[in-house]
């Protein structure tokens, strides 16, 4: 779809790799990547801003106002994207390096991450996850993804593409 594509989670990703919450044992198991390749130079701070300021996550940003108490403004959409603010509705800056940013829900239970790579002068790909906290199984004691998680899987993998693709028509239209 929108020539996005599903790929594994890299191994080199905070989405992997960042483990600071109370429970770091539950993070790493469950997550995913999508990329598309865009025709020109793409920052990180540039990538953030289109994909929290597209019409699609502002509908997401209204919800959460309403459902959750967590009101955002566009100055905290720049602040996170720009690196000068840690934090946007429900989520908080988890880490950040000059190419990928981590974001982690205030209940940590999900994480979402973005990622730059340039490939050449004109040509970035851009990478977009999330991640859910795994939980144990109380017969096998084995990490696994909570039920209603599993249930919204679908639905979460196709507004992930909507969301990336979003993201990258603002940013061929910002050339």
């Amino acid at each position: 779809m929108f020539s996005i594509s599903q790929e594994n989670v890299p191994a080199d990703s905070l989405l992997k790799t960042f483990r600071n919450a109370s429970r770091p044992e539950r993070w790493g198991h469950q997550g995913d990547c999508f990329s598309v390749t865009i025709n020109r130079p793409v920052s990180l701070a540039e990538f953030v801003r289109e994909f929290y300021s597209s019409p699609v996550f502002r509908i997401e940003r209204f919800l959460l106002r309403f459902l959750a108490g967590s009101p955002s403004t566009d100055a905290q959409v720049r602040g996170v994207a720009d690196g000068t603010g840690d934090s946007l509705a429900v989520w908080r800056v988890g880490a950040r390096t000059e190419t990928q940013l981590l974001m982690c829900d205030r209940f940590e239970r999900t994480r979402s991450w973005f990622r730059v790579i340039p490939l050449g002068p004109n040509e970035t790909r851009l990478q977009f996850g999330s991640a859910v906290a795994s939980r144990r199984h109380l017969e096998t004691g084995t990490l696994v993804m909570g039920d209603g998680f599993r249930l919204l899987m679908r639905f979460h993998v196709l507004y992930s593409q909507i969301l990336l693709n979003a993201a990258r028509r603002r940013l061929l239209r910002a050339r």
